[in-house]
Parts: C-alpha cells; structure tokens; sequence
C-alpha cells in the first residue's frame, strides 16, 4: 500500500475506516479513498504496459477495496470468451477461459455489459435473480478449499466496445460491497479501458501515439506534431510546463489552447473573465493555497449548477473534494481552462500576492494601535510606515480595482466611532469595511505620503496623485482630494483611474439612429463639438471612442488631458499641469502653433478655453472638449453664458452629445409582457418631450400609433413588446444589476439650431427643435434601451430629470 498512501498514519486510519460499516465511515474516509484511487488510476495512465502495472498495483487495489483476491480479464481474439491476465491468490499459472455468456458471474457481466455487486455467490435464488441461467462455478473453491462470497464484478468498455472485466472478491470486512466501491470500482474499469484501448492503437503499426490535451493545436493547424513533440522534451528538460513553452517558444496564444483542454477533456472552456468579480459566498471560505494546490475554482451558480474552472476536470471530479467543501450543490458544471488563466483568475480573485489574507485578517494582525489625537507628525509618519498598514492600504486599492470600484471613500468619525470605508461600483457606494478609530490619522498620512501631500496640513482641502506601480502590483493611478470635516478629522476621496485602450466607438452602446448621426457629424472637416456630463458619467470615454474612430496615419492628433487617462497609438497626448502653471488654455495655444487637424482639451472650465476652441474650429481645425451640463441644449445656454458670441458659436458648433450611466440588468433579468395600460404608461413618458413638437401637437394619436409600430419592428418578438424586471443571482450579488450602460442625448447643430443659438431662445425652445429634428432625448433613449432588454424604468428615471 505504501505505493499509493502518502505515510503510515493515514494508511492505518484509512484501514481502520475500511473495517466499519459504509455508513460509518464519514467523510473524509471517502476523501482518502478517492484520492488513493486517483493515485492508482495516474499510475495506469502513465504506464506503456497494462499488464505489469496491473500486477504492481493489484494488492494496492485489493486493499483499496479491502478485498482478498481480484482477477483481471481480457477478451479473446475471437471475441468468444474471457482470459484472466490477472490473478491474485491462487496457486496455478493456468490461465482462466470463460465464454461470454450466464454460464459465469464474470461471463454474464462480460455479456450484458453491466456491472454486479453480489453479498453471496452460493445464493443461488440472489443469483437467478439477476439472470435465470446464472450461477457460481464452484469447482473452483472445491479443488483450491477457498470460500468465495462477496464478488463485485466490473465490464471495461470504451464506449461499446468491451476490453474485459475487472472481478474484485471477498470483502474483508465480511460485508457487501458498498456505493464507494461500486463507484470506485467503475472508475477504476474506464480508466482500464482508456489505457487499453490507448495500447491498442500503438500496437497497430506503431503509427498511432498516446493522445495529448494539446492535439487540437495540431488539428487546428496552430502547430505540427514535431513541433509539439519539441515543446514536451523541452518542458521535461527544463521542469517547465508544456503550455510554458508553447507560449513562450511558438507564440501561442491560451485562447487557442483552451479549446484543445475542452476536446481532450471534454468539457467547455472557460476563459479568463475581466469583469469577474470576487463572490465570497463561494470564494471567500476557501484559503489561496488550497485552490492553487487542488487545481480548481468555484467561479458561480448558475442554471448548470456550480460552475468550477479546473486544470484538470477528470482528476478533480474522480477526488470527491468538492462535493464535501459544497454539500448544498446539488449540480456541478465542470469547466477547463488554461494554467495561465487560472492562474490570472486566483490572482483577480485572491489578489496578486501570495498573502491571501482577507482585509479583516490584515486589520487583526496591525500593531498596537496609537492614540492618534493631537500625536505628534513624526509619531504620525511612523505609524503610517508600519509595514502592516502599508499592507492594508494596497489591499483595499487592490480589492477595490478588482471589484472594478470606480472611486475609494474613507470617512472618519469623530471620538471612538470606527471610520468607514465604501466603494463605489456601478455607481452605487457600497460598504467595504470599518477601521477602529485609533487607526483613522494613521491611514489618512499614509495615503498623504503616497500622493506626496503636506501631512502636517489638516484645515484646508488638499488633492494629489497616487502612482500605485511604486507599492503595488497594479498599474494604476489615483487622483485623491483630502477634505477636512466635522468634528477635527479628514476625509478622503480617491479616484481609480485605471490606464487602458479606448472603447471602439460599435461596442460604445449608441443606439443605431444616434451612432449613424454621431459618425455623420464627427467627421466634418472642422467645428465644435462637445460630449457633456455629471463627473463620471463616462465623457472621457466616449471621446476616446470618437478620437480612435478618426484615428488614420494622415491626421494629427493632440490631447490636453487632466490626467491622461486612456492611451493610444498616433495620439500626441499632453499632461495639464498646474502646480508647473501648464493649464488647458495655455496647452490650447500651443497646440494651434502645432500644425493640429483635431484637438481634443480635456475640459472646458473658463470663458479663455471655450473662446480659442471656438476660434480654433473657426480657423480649420477640429475641437473635442466635455462640459458638466445636464443636457445637451442646457450645454449651449451655459457657453453663451460664459460670454460667448452667439454667431461665432453658432457658426463654429457641429453637436453636443449628453451622456449618463444607468445600471444594467443582469443576465438574470426576467421578460415579460407589459400590460396595456403599462404600455400606454410607457408610451406616454417617452413621448413627454415629442407633444411638443408640431407633428404630434396636429395628430397626437396617430403619432402614438406609429412610435409603437416602429418599436413592435425593432424590438418586438412574435408582435408584442416585452419589458425586462431584475431578479438576482450569485453573479450580480443578488441585486439584479451588473455593469452598466450609457444612455445618450445627441444634439446636432442644423439650421434651426444655429438661428435659435444666434436669437439667445431658452432652453425648452431649443429642446422642441431638436426633439423636432430626430434628438433622442436621455430619457427616450434610455426607455429604448428598456425595449432593448439592457436596463429597466427604475434606472432609467434614477439618472434622467426629464
């Protein structure tokens, strides 16, 4: 046994457990049995010679099973009958034939191709229960003296083809064999007949080789065979994986190695997800080292059951171990994926290091605290260098970057209360944990000293920037503002501002009516043009988009920015720095003495930057800025205001494009068929802007009529119209919503627009002509994008006044 059980104790423990009946072994005697099993059945695998393993390993499967003897069998040439390869505790080298029929119990199980677990053969009515004509040769045990009872026989098939039987005899514990070792058993008979049949292909010409999970690159045409055959040597050599080497040496990518894992084991791929977010219902009782030893991950739950990415899905499934760590999943949906995704995955879900501590454990471990009232600044610095809370403060920035949080809010209460912190994702604050309050001015100083800000100041507002590559593994920036308040204590506020690629402008969420109008107006030749916003609704986003739409070899691109937040290739992006008195309008004038074709400022803040953006698009060029207005036409009364000539700006203005982030639904909504009162209700506030219009001022009813036969073409199936209700599920946290959406008001500056722009007129009357001239208000659209399944009526009205 000492082949298969790792040390003496738990081989003992394992033999103790084997003596008691089934229903007292517990569990983790079944875990120990499973995982001996895996031990043989690797071996099996591994090996070129079935029937030298088979005798290395029998006594380690008869105690296995805790079994006396067992025999082997394989089907003859003529496919007649079965020869015994394999025999353990009888004293003849004659080998036994039996023909494939009822004559035996191993015959019978040989024909009828199923398996029979037996308490006693000599029970002859047990017998002829299972076939008429069955019956136990006992000629055997006359001749040898033996007492043959217990027999759990076993056939081997591939598929339909039988290899042989497998015969397991006398339970030592004088007791039927129980479900694990029918189990077992079974297992142990497939993995026979993968290695069999395996054996079998090789010796037919020697052409046909042992095959690899990495086949599908060859059938692919990713790779040949002798350049795999390479990569395995050199992963032996040097103890690398082979996928190490087939990334490293051949440039292959895991998404083609992925769907080679799921031919060979038969399961789907599954990739590495970005936007995975951390369940700690499932991932949050399961320690780092564990999940990196066991090769799998609890990902979610889902209509499949447990969802589990596994390296190896066989190995995992045949261990029993998640079964015990989830005992309420009833299904498990077996996933495979690469080494390089599990490994990106637990670093998402775990954190990049290999401290897997959760951020209570860390604020356990933080050294005596000091009373932080009226301390001293070096006492301060101090205790902010504390290797513990300099621990602590990189994992709340990492946790909160891998709950893809987009701002960090720690707030301080004054005397003994504990100082929250919350995230903000997908617009809502959620909480994230509490400090105790002797720790509060420590935390605040040692963020100061990240952002390179005065500790000793505590009265005035301060702001910075954090570049958290200098203590952490994330490549990332934080703008953060210090503000004092309430009571002697400093809040603090930091923005993530995570570097990445633009968003193409197709996968931006415009309706088709407003992508078509946006691309029409962003590429005139020169003009003004404004995407406007509340902070954070996305405007920089959204011009990155445009600006990678316009993006081509022969045109010239430069980019004011406050902080340049999104890169890319052939843009020549500026960085305003004020402290250094580089501002917006000083970077505008060098830039029109930089041969520009489009420029983009970051932000309109004063009357001198909008009026060189005005006179730049006047002169040639053309100009991209946000504004934080509330609506498109609100954006324009606010720019007169600023002092602007109505002409010039009328003159100089493409469009105006109005944007918010709404919640949306998860995979896990729910349709249904709204009620028609419910419709007319939702046809009515979406036509609150449009009854102002002409059109449906002269024939309001036939105007209803036609939007809903518009919508019924568009979005309707089977001639009705569905809405859509959140429900909630692991994947969402139970709330409904995951991610979010943009809504859009687009504005596009038509003769009407300018001769209204030129008379000063108020903002309802520059809505009715736009509403007029085809605008979707923020509200329309969002009801459309209600049609369209990806939010519902609640979010849409939480983000739109109108």
């Amino acid at each position: 046994m000492s082949a298969v059980l790792k040390n003496r104790d738990s081989e003992q423990e394992f033999i103790n457990s084997q003596q008691l009946p089934p229903d007292k072994r517990g569990i983790s005697f079944e875990a120990l049995f499973f995982r001996q099993l895996q031990a043989v059945t690797t071996r099996i695998h591994a090996t070129e010679n079935i029937d030298e393993i088979m005798l290395e390993a029998s006594q380690d499967i008869c105690k296995l099973f805790n079994a006396d003897r067992l025999t082997l069998y394989a089907v003859s040439d003529d496919r007649g009958s079965i020869v015994s390869k394999v025999k353990t505790g009888l004293n003849t080298s004659r080998d036994l034939k039996l023909p494939i029929s009822a004559q035996s119990i191993a015959g019978y199980v040989a024909h009828s191709r199923e398996l029979v677990n037996i308490a006693d053969v000599y029970d002859d009515e047990a017998l002829k229960r299972i076939h008429p004509s069955l019956s136990f040769l006992k000629e055997v045990d006359k001749r040898s003296g033996y007492r043959t009872k217990q027999m759990l026989v076993v056939p081997i098939l591939d598929g339909a083809v039988l290899h042989g039987v497998l015969q397991v005899i006398n339970n030592k514990s004088d007791m039927p064999f129980g479900e694990l070792e029918v189990e077992g058993a079974a297992q142990l008979c497939k993995t026979l007949a993968t290695a069999i049949r395996q054996r079998m292909d090789r010796a037919q010409g020697g052409a046909r080789r042992k095959s690899t999970k990495y086949d599908g690159l060859i059938a692919d045409g990713v790779l040949t065979q002798d350049e795999l055959q390479a990569a395995v040597q050199k992963a032996r050599e040097e103890a690398l994986s082979v996928e190490q080497v087939l990334v490293s040496d051949y440039s292959i990518r895991p998404a083609q190695i992925g769907p080679s894992l799921a031919k060979f084991f038969g399961v789907p791929y599954e990739p590495f997800n970005e936007g995975r977010l951390r369940l700690e219902a499932l991932q949050g009782a399961l320690k780092r080292e564990f999940v990196l030893e066991q090769g799998w991950i609890p990902l979610e739950e889902g209509p499949e059951g447990l969802v589990l990415m596994c390296l190896d899905p066989e190995a995992v499934r045949n261990s029993r171990i998640v079964p015990q760590v989830f005992p309420r999943a009833s299904k498990l949906a077996w996933r495979v994926t690469t080494l390089t995704e599990f490994k990106d995955t637990l670093a998402q879900l775990w954190g990049g290091g290999t401290d897997d501590a959760s951020v209570e454990d860390m604020l356990a471990d933080l050294s005596a605290p000091m009373d932080d009232e009226g301390g001293e600044e070096s006492a301060l610095e101090s205790a902010a260098a504390d290797n513990e809370l300099v621990k602590f403060v990189n994992k709340i920035i990492i946790d909160a970057y891998n709950q893809r949080a987009s701002d960090i809010h720690i707030e301080p209460l004054p005397g003994k209360a504990k100082t929250g912190i919350r995230l903000r994702i997908d617009g809502t604050l959620m909480p994230y944990v509490e400090v105790p309050a002797h720790f509060r001015q420590a935390l605040v100083t040692r963020l100061k000293i990240m952002c390179d800000l005065d500790i000793s100041e505590k009265r005035k507002p301060q702001d910075g920037k954090i570049k958290f590559k200098k203590y952490g593994p994330l490549d990332i920036e934080l703008r953060v503002a210090t503000i004092p308040s309430a009571g002697g204590v400093e809040d603090v506020v930091m923005r993530i501002l995570a570097a990445g690629e633009p968003i193409p402008l197709e996968k931006l969420g415009l309706t088709p009516h407003n992508r078509e109008n946006l691309e029409k107006t962003v590429t005139k030749p020169y003009g003004l043009f404004y995407v406007c916003g509340p902070t954070g609704s996305g405007k920089t986003t959204t011009l990155h988009s445009i600006l990678k739409f316009l993006n081509t070899p022969d045109t010239k691109i430069w980019t004011a920015e406050d902080p340049v937040e999104i890169t890319q290739k052939g843009l020549r992006q500026v960085q305003v720095n004020k402290k250094a008195g580089i501002d917006f309008a000083l970077v505008m004038r060098a830039f029109l003495r930089a041969d520009p074709d489009i420029i983009m400022v970051g932000e309109s803040r004063d009357k001198e930057t909008v009026s060189m953006g005005v006179e730049a698009s006047l002169t040639g060029h053309l100009v991209f800025s946000t504004l934080h207005t509330n609506s498109a036409p609100e954006s324009i009364t606010r720019l007169l205001d600023m002092g602007m000539d109505p002409f010039n700006f009328a003159d100089a203005l493409l469009g105006i494009l109005a944007q918010r982030l709404a919640k949306r639904l998860c995979d896990c909504k729910e349709s249904y068929v709204p009620a028609n009162a419910e419709l007319r209700s939702f046809i009515n506030e979406y036509a609150l802007d449009l009854k102002q219009t002409p059109a449906w001022q002269a024939d309001e009813g036939g105007e209803a009529q036609k939007l809903f036969e518009e919508w019924i073409e568009q979005y309707g199936k089977d001639g009705e119209l569905r809405l859509y209700r959140a429900v909630g599920c692991d994947k969402c946290g139970k709330t409904g919503y995951k991610g979010r959406v943009g809504l859009h008001e687009l504005l596009v500056a038509d003769d009407e627009v300018k001769r209204l722009i030129q008379e000063r007129a108020r903002v309802a009357d520059l809505f009715v002509a736009a509403v007029g001239s085809g605008m979707r208000t923020l509200k329309m659209d969002g009801m459309e994008k209600i049609l369209m399944g990806l939010t519902d009526l609640k979010q849409v009205r939480s983000v739109c006044i109108r």
